[in-house]
C-alpha cells in the first residue's frame, strides 16, 4: 500500500493541520512529476513582467490584490509569498491575497477586474492560456516548460529565484519493510521513466521533477521547512 501525496500534503504537515503527525512517521517513496506555479494578469493589463508586478507591490501594497484558488496559508498563497520574498519584499504580511473556491473562480475575478493578478498551477491556467484571456508573466519552474507554456519566462530568468512546484508523489507506512519499500521505489521509478507516463504528464500540464527516490525524503523535508518559515513570518503558525 502506498498513498498519493503532493505539496498540499507538505503544507498541511508544515502548518500542523495533522496534529501529532510528522513526515517522519511515513516513508517517502518518490515523485512522479510536478505542476509548477504560474503568476498571470489579464490580457489587457499594463503589467508585462514579474518584476513590474513586484515593484508595484513594493511601491503600494494596497494597489495589488492577487487571487488564488486555495485558502489563506494554502499553496496558492504560499507561492506568491515565496516569490515576494525572493523579490526582496520585506513585509510579506503586506501582500493582499484573496482566496477563492478554485482556480477557475479566481481567474473569473481577474477577468472581471476585481483583482490585479492570479496565482495558480499551470494545469488549471492552461484553458485560460489557450483562450488568450490571461497573460502569464512568470512560471515558477527551474527552467522553461515545454508545450503551451514554452514562451512564458520563468521567475528565475527575470532575476527572481522563486520555484513553486506542486509536486506529485507517494509515501508508504512507516513500518513498511525495506524489501517492500525498495519494490515500490523501483515501481514508481519505472512509471516515471516510461513513455506512457511522459505522455500522460504532457496531456495534464505536469512537468518532470527530477528528484531521485533516494533523495525524496530530504526534498519533502526541505519543502516543509520552507513552508514553515514563510507561515511563521506571516503569523499563520507560532
Amino acid at each position: 500500500l502506498i498513498v498519493a501525496a503532493s505539496t498540499a500534503t507538505a503544507t498541511r504537515l508544515a502548518t500542523n493541520a495533522f496534529p501529532g503527525n510528522t513526515m517522519d512517521q511515513v516513508r517517502w517513496v518518490g515523485a512522479v512529476g510536478a505542476d509548477y506555479g504560474v503568476i498571470a494578469v489579464a490580457k489587457d493589463s499594463p503589467i508585462n513582467t514579474l518584476p513590474e508586478l513586484m515593484d508595484k507591490i513594493k511601491a503600494d501594497p494596497s494597489s495589488v490584490s492577487i487571487a488564488g484558488g486555495s485558502a489563506v496559508g494554502g499553496w496558492d498563497h504560499l507561492k506568491v509569498l515565496i516569490t515576494a520574498d525572493k523579490a526582496g519584499i520585506e513585509d510579506l504580511r503586506s501582500i493582499k491575497y484573496v482566496a477563492f473556491d478554485g482556480g477557475g473562480e479566481a481567474v473569473t475575478q481577474l477577468l472581471a477586474g476585481s483583482v490585479q493578478a492570479f496565482t495558480g498551477d499551470a494545469s488549471e491556467a492552461k484553458g485560460f492560456v489557450d483562450s488568450g484571456d490571461i497573460k502569464v508573466i512568470a512560471v515558477l519552474a527551474p527552467q522553461r516548460m515545454s508545450g503551451d507554456f514554452a514562451n512564458f519566462p520563468t521567475a528565475k530568468e527575470q532575476g527572481i529565484d522563486a520555484i513553486g512546484a506542486n509536486w506529485r508523489g507517494f509515501y508508504a507506512p512507516g513500518g513498511m519493510s525495506d524489501e517492500a519499500f525498495a519494490f515500490w521505489q523501483d515501481a514508481v521509478g519505472k512509471v516515471y521513466a516510461s513513455e506512457e507516463w511522459k505522455a500522460t504528464m504532457a496531456q495534464n500540464g505536469l512537468a518532470p521533477l527530477d528528484v531521485a527516490p533516494a533523495d525524496f525524503q530530504a526534498y519533502v523535508a526541505n519543502s516543509i521547512s520552507e513552508i514553515q518559515a514563510i507561515s511563521k513570518e506571516i503569523g499563520l503558525i507560532q
